[in-house]
C-alpha cells in the first residue's frame, strides 16, 4: 500500500538519542535514590513523555520527583546532544526519497518541541522539518500509548489515519499507532522484535525503509 503520509517518531528513529537520554535518565534517577539501570530505563521509559517517569516513580515509591527534575534532566541531555548526537544512519536518505517522490511526512514525538529542535539542529535534520511538520506530545497533553498525538499530526497534515503510516521503535509508540488506526513499521535496531510484535511489519535497517514504503 502506498501511504499519503509518513509519521516519524523522533528519538531512535530520526536521531540516535535513545542511548544518550536513557543513560542519563537512569543515572539521574539512581542519583535521586531510585536505582535504575540503563536496561530498566529502556524498558520503562523509551518512547514515553516525561509525565510517565513521574507517574511510575510515584506509583512505585510513593515519592514525587523534584519540581526541577525535568529542567535538570533536559539540561544534561541537551549538553550531551551537543557533544554526541548523530542522525540515525539512513534517515536522511529516507527523507530525500520521500521528498523526491512527493510523499508527505512529519515527526510526532513524545519529546518536547525544544528537545526535537535541539536534536534536529545538531544533526542537520532541521532542513527537512519546518515548524508545520513537527508535532509533540506537548500539543495534545497525553503521550504515547494514547493515540492522540498521531491523530493530531494526521489531522494537521490533512490526511486520514488509514492513509497514514507511523515509523516507531518503542512498544508504547507501536501501541499508540495501532490505537490510532494506522499501520506502523517497527524499527528493531534497539528494540527486540518480539516487543514490537503488534507492528504491521518490522525492519532493522533504516536504509531499507524507503523501498518498503515506496516499493
Amino acid at each position: 500500500m502506498r501511504y499519503d503520509l509518513v509519521i516519524f517518531d523522533n528519538d531512535g528513529v530520526l536521531v540516535d538519542s535513545e542511548p544518550i537520554s536513557n543513560r542519563l535518565l537512569a543515572g539521574y534517577l539512581t542519583e535521586l535514590g531510585h536505582p535504575t539501570s540503563y536496561e530498566d530505563s529502556l524498558r520503562d521509559y523509551m518512547g514515553a513523555a516525561m509525565h510517565r517517569v513521574h507517574d511510575l516513580v510515584l506509583e512505585r515509591t510513593g515519592r514525587r520527583l523534584p519540581e526541577d527534575f525535568d529542567d535538570v534532566f533536559h539540561g544534561r541531555v541537551f549538553a550531551a546532544f551537543e557533544r554526541e548526537l548523530e542522525p540515525v544512519p539512513g534517515a536522511v536518505g529516507v527523507l530525500e526519497k520521500l521528498t523526491a517522490d512527493g510523499v508527505a511526512y512529519c515527526v510526532a514525538s513524545s519529546g518536547s518541541h525544544e528537545r526535537i529542535r535541539v536534536g534536529h539542529r545538531k544533526t542537520g535534520l532541521d532542513r527537512w522539518f519546518e515548524d508545520e511538520r513537527i508535532f509533540s506530545s506537548q500539543d495534545v497533553g497525553r503521550g504515547k500509548p494514547a493515540p492522540d498525538l498521531f491523530l493530531h499530526a494526521a489531522e494537521r497534515m490533512g490526511v486520514a489515519p488509514e492513509r497514514s503510516v507511523v515509523v516507531e521503535d518503542s512498544p508504547l509508540g507501536v501501541r499508540a499507532a495501532v490505537a490510532a488506526g494506522m499501520d506502523v513499521y517497527g524499527f528493531t535496531a534497539m528494540t527486540p522484535a518480539d516487543r514490537l510484535a503488534e507492528a504491521t511489519r518490522l525492519f532493522g535497517d533504516m536504509g531499507e525503509l524507503a523501498d518498503l514504503l515506496l516499493g
